[in-house]
């Protein structure tokens, strides 16, 4: 039977659901978040990681409209929301994704409810969206160190310097 990593990507409602039937079941549910624009080692690393923090992993992804919100560069995402979607959908340690409109992923983190928040070393613990809710329920907010020199932007740097753009 073909692999369709698209049934990975759920409403928000669907992922709220399938949290809370890991958390009846006795998991730990673990979310993380992100653009995922062209996905390289350090990303695999991380999402693998944050998976083994517990038994489900939901990966908030940022529309496309999202993304341009965040001040990235004016030619970012580089790569169309749905693409990036099946992308981290196909990933291993990647069980829901869920792409969200909004400039940040609060909602998603109130739905879901998250026991584990995650997100890359840049983001200090306090610092991460979320994490006053999180910890409130008696929850984990934890920074997973980045891979040195593996960025999107570096990435993209080097591709537009080869590519004399």
């Amino acid at each position: 039977m073909e692999f369709d990593a698209r049934q990975k990507i759920v409403t928000l409602p669907e992922a709220a659901r399938a949290a809370w039937r890991a958390r009846a079941a006795g998991g730990r549910v673990v979310f993380t978040n992100g653009c995922f624009d062209l996905l390289h080692a350090g990303h695999v690393r991380y999402l693998g990681q944050a998976r083994a923090l517990g038994d489900l992993l939901i990966l908030g992804l940022n529309s496309d409209s999202s993304v341009r919100g965040l001040e990235k560069g004016h030619d970012r995402p580089l790569v169309p929301q749905e693409e990036r979607a099946e992308v981290v959908a196909g990933l291993m340690a990647v069980d829901l994704v869920v792409i969200f409109e909004e400039p940040t992923p609060l909602k998603l983190i109130e739905t879901i409810a998250p026991d584990v928040l995650v997100k890359g070393g840049d983001w200090p613990p306090q610092t991460i969206v979320g994490h006053q809710f999180v910890s409130a329920r008696g929850g984990r907010v934890l920074s997973i160190p980045l891979v040195p020199g593996l960025s999107t932007t570096n990435l993209a740097q080097r591709i537009r310097h080869k590519s004399g753009g």
